[in-house]
């Protein structure tokens, strides 16, 4: 069987959040992404112009103690110094840093943080995806 056409890549991650506002306002205020679309009070999505991002307010409690099938999300930056001006904008910000920045073998440049609900988010420089040359 042939494989059909490439994927455009993955662009969309939907998270179920125990605290759906604290939730929100971490992606839209502290990293800046706009709501696209809120279907009913429980639900909303998110975009920075390429991407997609749902929240879904969790049905019962998710225990954030528990490594479930998500390891984290990332976001991609344009330049390695755009992960350091991100990494001291969230300090500020009273974000919580899993890992500190670092340069990785393969030429890209991180850090991880939390959002309020505790998922694990990456803020990366990754030359292939930065979209500089």
């Amino acid at each position: 069987m042939k494989r059909p056409p490439e994927t455009r890549g993955l662009r969309h991650v939907a998270l179920w959040v125990n605290n759906f506002p604290a939730c929100e306002k971490f992606y839209t205020e502290v990293l800046g992404m706009r709501v696209e679309w809120r279907p009913d009070e429980d639900n909303v999505y998110l975009t920075s112009g390429q991407d997609n991002l749902a929240l879904h307010k969790a049905r019962k409690p998710i225990d954030t103690g528990v490594n479930e099938h998500l390891d984290h999300i990332g976001f991609i930056l344009a330049h390695p110094s755009d992960v350091d001006a991100w990494h001291e904008f969230m300090r500020a910000a009273g974000v919580e840093i899993a890992k500190e920045p670092k340069t990785h073998r393969d030429g890209a440049r991180s850090f991880y943080c939390r959002d309020p609900d505790g998922n694990v988010v990456q803020m990366i420089y990754h030359p292939p995806l930065a979209g500089n040359g």
